[in-house]
């Protein structure tokens, strides 16, 4: 079960616990929403420790910077004004 999973698990047990005034004979609805809030948030800190090992933290490495060397002959005629 992944993160989506777990939001939708918090957000239907929120409905059942809030957002509802059912009355089934036999089930608690408000005790089946609290249990499903606290699954899915037992899986999205699972998931969430998971994900954080799995991570791996590269370096960054500095760009390698090579200058080109130019022959340039000073001579004066080669900057092109003096032709």
């Amino acid at each position: 079960m992944g993160l989506g999973g777990c939001i939708i698990l918090i957000a239907v047990g929120a409905i059942l616990t809030f957002a509802t005034d059912w009355h089934m004979q036999g089930v608690n609805l408000d005790l089946v929403g609290v249990i499903l809030m606290i699954v899915g948030l037992i899986g999205v800190t699972t998931f969430s420790s998971i994900a954080r090992r799995r991570r791996v933290v590269v370096p960054p490495t500095a760009p390698t910077v090579v200058e080109e060397e130019r022959h340039v002959r000073r001579d004066g005629y080669s900057d092109g004004y003096g032709v």
